[in-house]
């Protein structure tokens, strides 16, 4: 498989986040893996590691490989921050549910930390005390605690075997967090999990990371084709590619009005263009300009059509023209998706082109 510059995974994987129904899930797995992707990536917030480690064995087993052949993603969960016992515990549960004996990479979910029972999210914020200490701390809402705690837990990270883990990274970081992260630690992310598609290009943040030899995962990488970045009173049916209606993005309370959600990402007329240009569809148009700039991407689908179509993107050759085109999207229509901000009452994402 096409490998990433820094991490050498994958750069074409499958996201397995809300698949369905178990049996589903594992089905749709293995044909991923039939069809030819190398790269599965999971969370444990998924609920589903289970069916999808069945997928997984059972997609090897068809195509005639072995476990070294595939990459495997995982995430700690939001309530399972800290100390080394419990960070060591929920990867063992993981693997367990996984049925494998490693994972390639484990990632930090979330810069966010929830305890477990009970329903208020403890969001962990990097900053410094006023008082006359002036040291580094979190703010969980309504008190502080030392900084140490999030060092914690990636210093627990980094203490997990070679022999279960063979990387370990980071999610939905900002650019403080992934510095004062590195400055505390000394522990450099392997690889970082983001939001990345053509409405949110971030170009300067996934070239700060390839500076940095951290390898870059675009999550979302066909943006709103997600079905649960629509308005719940959405009439598309679940089965639909794109949404007409959206879920907008997180603006700043300043501002009076927000702006009209963009068009979905796979109507775009500008990417239609492009695609018929190219003889390819515009979801591969989407994937292979990610891909190009090395982001790994994990696009996900229930679908054995789509599944196939994502996989061929690999064979979707863009153009300079087309990437200047690309970039003029990204300005016209930044849009963050995913962005629990408002839901979890957290500022998340500081820093990046779209804060």
């Amino acid at each position: 498989p096409i490998l990433t510059p820094d991490l050498k995974q994958p750069l074409l994987g499958f996201g397995t986040y809300h698949l369905g129904q178990s049996q589903n899930t594992t089905a749709v797995v293995s044909l991923a893996i039939e069809t030819g992707y190398r790269q599965i990536d999971g969370a444990a917030a998924y609920a589903n590691e289970e069916a999808v480690g069945k997928g997984i064995a059972e997609g090897i087993l068809k195509a005639g490989l072995e476990r070294g052949d595939v990459w495997i993603t995982s995430k700690l969960p939001n309530n399972c921050h800290g100390d080394y016992d419990v960070v060591e515990a929920t990867l063992n549960k993981t693997l367990r549910d996984l049925g494998l004996e490693y994972l390639d990479l484990y990632l930090i979910h979330w810069p966010v930390a929830s305890s477990s029972g009970k329903k208020k999210v403890d969001y962990i914020k990097v900053c410094l005390s006023s008082h006359r200490t002036n040291q580094p701390i979190f703010t969980f809402l309504s008190f502080h605690a030392r900084i140490d705690f999030i060092v914690q837990t990636w210093t627990s990270m980094s203490k997990l075997p070679k022999s279960r883990v063979r990387n370990i990274g980071i999610s939905n970081f900002s650019p403080k967090q992934l510095h004062h992260l590195i400055s505390e630690t000394g522990v450099k992310p392997a690889a970082h999990q983001m939001e990345l598609h053509p409405y949110l290009q971030q170009s300067s943040w996934v070239a700060a990371h390839h500076a940095l030899g951290i390898s870059v995962t675009a999550y979302s990488p066909l943006g709103d084709a997600n079905p649960d970045y629509r308005h719940s009173s959405s009439s598309s049916p679940s089965s639909s590619r794109f949404s007409s209606t959206l879920l907008r993005s997180f603006f700043s309370s300043k501002k009076k009005e927000s702006p009209p959600p963009p068009p979905p990402l796979l109507q775009n007329n500008i990417l239609k263009e492009i695609a018929e240009r190219r003889n390819c569809t515009v979801a591969q148009v989407a994937l292979s300009w990610n891909i190009g700039r090395g982001a790994s991407v994990i696009p996900k689908s229930t679908h054995e059509n789509w599944i196939k179509e994502n996989y061929e993107s690999l064979e979707c050759e863009l153009g300079d023209i087309d990437l200047i085109h690309l970039e003029e999207v990204g300005v016209r229509y930044l849009t963050r998706f995913a962005n629990p901000s408002k839901k979890w009452g957290v500022e998340l994402f500081e820093g990046l082109d779209d804060a």
